[in-house]
């Protein structure tokens, strides 16, 4: 393997059809696989297309050249199933032209058609464009159908030249190309779907450990499954039993009648490894574990199991799965009731969690698709069950919670395609500032776990609740009612003045309007009533006045939302049922969603039937109504706008040199291998590459260069004034150290400061930093935080002094869109200072969105930056200037989200 490329670990990933193979380089003891994939594994026509003719000596050739000393340049990738190698694909650089790679391809014939080449192709795109490689070339017969078509179906652009028979294809490898990461994309759905059918529509199933003791938990799953009525084949293995509720028990997997699409393993956690071996070697496409308490040993033994058999994993400590389909009807948990059917999808870490979450849905009245238990979510996750419940033709409503991410940028961006679709709601779990709280930087100091899962969720267009009580309420509004206009202007009507109050202020608090309605509505409800919204129909009401008034009410334009809410009274005419009835005599659905409050309701959300079948909302207190409603607005404000769009610069933007950036990045990173903050020259390199509008620096490192550079700079600055700032290794808050110092007019005060820094930091000061006054405007702090999980994180604020104080800060992750520049800008506090406040001009929002965009850029190109700050960036009509800014670096591997792979736990890994 070369050194041009980044190293290339040994991954899992999945085929068109869900098998798993394993990808890793090639090397010397690879040679004789490798002569065999060319010889055994292909026909005499297939080396003909591959070496271009039938000749006995090109399999060997071929593998002394991907098996020999390693070479620069070159990048031979293996793709493995069962430790068979079925498909190789290769790349080496060419001396011309230049940034271009020679690429060659094999697949065992038994094998095509399965996505292998296409597979490979996309690791060798990732390794190739880390390298800065920008071109790939190829030959290949004109008759070699199958090689076109993987080039074809790509996603990238392909160029083709015609000479006598052969094909000489070019592909462009942009960096940014949305097409190809579309593709990307539908290739994983596809195989994701197509991994989950054992696991969420099995044939038959085999329970692994069921105990002849009543009670226990494979026993209990095995009766759930009997009982719910799955449509095919059930087995029960025990080997201490020949039968278990009088049927017969089998001793072992391999003794079974024929083998389970699916295993349900409920055995101690030291035979959890070798029954899914004896699983995978029969044949098992899918496991279920049960078992908790798996130590590293025994997690790796089973994830070993899982990948080299091609299963799919749900767990270890997961309470069990269950499908709804009719033509399945799986039942494999151990909860305490039969889930209901219907078309919400549920999964949830915590098993816990999910008995609860199923006992509210039964009670609202809302059934499931799906149902699964990831437990400690070695395999399968969130991002995959997302995809499936796009795909399986059932599911309208997606609940997830999740206390971890795998892979949250792919997340995301799954679930920006599946709300598109169908709401995805979630319970925002493990929110935590304590670790942030000895951060060193202020934008470190915003990255708090909450403000980055936050980040994730809006940007993803999921509705994250703060409790199993808030999902539910918001679900089910979303399931039953239609969503409101993006406007969220809501009608509150009551029956009693004071509830309408009440939750007048929970709209308002929850972010909701309450418009002004027509006068004229008034003549449709008793004497003294009060049409002001919110409306106060008085006790007085009528069934029949109710009702009119709500279909008057529906009518109105400037309403998007209904919210009833009535209260019990004394009045014998007009108990609170008769009103009750006016609503559920009426539609359920109607223009526009509405919901209602019983405050004599005992439990906090239940549906209640309407004349024409559909489901009203009802909730005993106003907060929750009032936060389903918001939850539903800032899902239709989602929907209506367009998908994001990368954000872009100007076309005649100064470009972002990575080649510049990258000699800095590694300049600093062998000088200092463990990391740490860049000295000022450097970080004026790297930011400036990028095109971030730092002042201009000179430094100096003694008084008199001090000297010197000021009467340079003078001319300069505002008001002819310059700026010092000392500096030495490590510094971090140079305000709060006493190192800086402005408006500095006369070389003697240049000098007099200098002496003070030699005089207060002493032998630790490495110089300072020369800059000139930079007019005053609006002070910004922008900045990023490189998340090991979450990738990037993109920090806008209130800058200056007064950063951490105000905390007027918002975030989104990396890499931003046009979208997330526009939202950033308008959700800060202080957006007036930056649109025009009290009559001043706004600031060149134009130039805050450059700044953005670069630092995003900067940050998604380099994972070795760890930490920026750029505070103040003073922003003014004409433009925006950095005065100052710290960046931190560490070694990170180059990690491509997007790249299709299967997750490995860290326990599997024993860290």
């Amino acid at each position: 393997m070369s050194t041009v490329y980044p190293p290339h670990t040994t991954v899992e990933a999945l085929l068109a059809d869900g098998t798993t193979v394993e990808l890793r380089p090639l090397g010397p003891d690879d040679h004789r696989a490798v002569v065999r994939l060319h010889t055994e594994g292909m026909s005499e026509e297939s080396r003909r297309l591959r070496f271009f003719g039938v000749s006995r000596n090109a399999p060997q050739q071929a593998a002394d050249r991907l098996c020999g000393s390693p070479r620069t340049g070159l990048l031979a990738l293996g793709a493995w199933a069962e430790e068979e190698l079925i498909g190789e694909a290769d790349c080496e650089l060419l001396d011309e032209p230049p940034e271009t790679a020679e690429l060659a391809l094999a697949v065992a014939d038994r094998w095509h058609h399965r996505g292998v080449a296409t597979l490979l192709l996309e690791h060798l795109v990732h390794a190739a464009r880390a390298a800065e490689i920008r071109f790939f070339e190829a030959d290949t017969l004109f008759g070699n159908r199958a090689v076109h078509q993987v080039f074809a179906h790509l996603g990238l652009p392909v160029q083709r030249r015609y000479t006598q028979g052969e094909v000489r294809i070019r592909v462009p490898l942009e960096e940014s190309d949305e097409r190809y990461r579309s593709a990307v994309d539908e290739r994983g759905r596809r195989a994701d779907v197509a991994s989950l059918a054992a696991l969420l529509r099995p044939a038959s199933v085999a329970v692994v450990g069921v105990s002849r003791r009543a009670g226990s938990v494979g026993r209990t799953v095995l009766g759930k499954i009997r009982r719910g009525g799955f449509a095919g084949e059930v087995w029960a293995v025990n080997p201490h039993a020949r039968e278990i509720d009088g049927r017969p028990a089998y001793p072992s997997v391999r003794a079974l009648p024929a083998v389970p699409d699916l295993a349900v393993l409920a055995v101690p956690a030291g035979a959890v490894p070798a029954v899914a071996e004896e699983c995978g070697a029969a044949g098992v496409r899918a496991l279920v574990v049960l078992t908790s308490g798996l130590g590293a040993e025994e997690a790796r033994g089973l994830m070993w199991a899982c990948r080299r058999h091609s299963m799919r994993l749900v767990g270890p400590n997961s309470l069990g799965v269950a499908q709804t389909d009719p033509a399945v009807w799986l039942d494999a948990e151990f909860g305490g009731a039969f889930p209901r059917r219907g078309s919400a999808g549920v999964a949830v870490q915590s098993g816990g969690v999910g008995i609860a979450l199923l006992q509210r849905l039964a009670w609202l009245g809302i059934g499931v698709s799906s149902f699964v238990s990831l437990g400690d979510k070695y395999d399968v996750s969130g991002n995959d069950l997302l995809q499936w419940w796009e795909a399986d033709g059932h599911t309208d409503l997606a609940l997830l919670h999740l206390e971890s991410f795998g892979s949250p940028r792919a997340f995301a961006r799954t679930a920006r395609r599946v709300t598109r679709t169908i709401p995805v709601l979630t319970v925002d779990a493990g929110r935590s500032t304590a670790g942030r709280r000895g951060a060193a930087s202020h934008t470190a100091a915003a990255a708090t776990p909450t403000v980055t899962r936050e980040a994730l969720f809006r940007q993803a267009g999921i509705t994250a609740t703060r409790s199993i009580e808030e999902l539910v309420e918001a679900a089910a509004l979303l399931h039953a009612q239609p969503l409101p206009n993006p406007r969220g202007a809501v009608a509150v009507v009551s029956n009693a003045g004071g509830i309408g109050i009440l939750a007048a202020d929970a709209c308002v608090e929850a972010g909701l309007v309450l418009p002004e309605l027509p006068a004229e509505l008034g003549k449709l409800l008793p004497p003294g009533a009060s049409v002001r919204n919110p409306v106060d129909t008085t006790a007085a009401v009528r069934p029949t006045e109710l009702a009119l008034f709500l279909r008057a009410l529906e009518r109105e334009e400037a309403v998007d939302a209904i919210l009833v809410c009535l209260v019990p009274t004394a009045l014998s005419d007009t108990p609170v049922q008769e009103p009750v009835r006016a609503l559920l005599e009426g539609p359920a659905r109607r223009r526009v969603p509405i919901a209602a409050v019983l405050l004599d309701q005992q439990v906090p959300v239940r549906y209640r039937t309407c004349a024409d079948g559909g489901s009203l909302p009802a909730y005993s207190d106003t907060l929750s109504a009032a936060r389903a409603l918001a939850h539903a607005r800032d899902r239709a404000r989602w929907l209506a706008e367009p998908p994001p769009e990368p954000a872009v610069l100007p076309a005649d933007a100064p470009p972002c040199d990575r080649r510049v950036a990258r000699s800095v990045v590694d300049g600093y990173l062998t000088a200092h291998p463990e990391g740490g903050w860049l000295d000022p020259l450097s970080t004026a390199d790297l930011l400036e590459a990028y095109g971030l509008p730092l002042t201009t620096s000179v430094w100096a490192r003694d008084e008199h260069m001090a000297s010197v550079s000021a009467g340079g700079l003078r001319r300069l600055g505002h008001e002819g004034k310059v700026a010092l700032k000392a500096y030495w290794p490590g510094q971090v808050h140079k305000s709060a150290a006493g190192a800086v110092r402005t408006g500095l007019a006369t070389d003697a005060e240049v000098r007099a400061v200098y002496r003070e820094f030699t005089h207060r930091f002493g032998a630790g000061l490495a110089g300072a930093v020369v800059q000139p006054m930079a007019a005053p405007g609006v002070e910004l702090l922008v900045g990023v935080v490189q998340d090991q999980v979450f990738g990037p994180l993109i920090v806008l604020g209130l800058g200056g002094a007064a950063a951490d104080v105000l905390a007027d800060r918002v975030a989104r992750l990396a890499p931003l869109s046009e979208r997330d520049l526009s939202a950033m800008i308008t959700e800060l506090r202080s957006a007036p200072l930056l649109l025009g406040n009290g009559g001043a001009p706004p600031v060149d929002l134009a130039a805050v969105r450059s700044v953005l965009t670069r630092l995003s850029r900067l940050a998604d190109d380099f994972p070795e930056l760890v930490e920026a700050d750029l505070n103040p960036v003073i922003l003014r009509p004409d433009g925006a200037v950095c005065v100052d800014a710290r960046v931190r670096l560490e070694r990170r591997p180059s990690f491509d989200p997007y790249l299709r792979r299967l997750r490995r736990p860290a326990a599997a890994e024993g860290e």
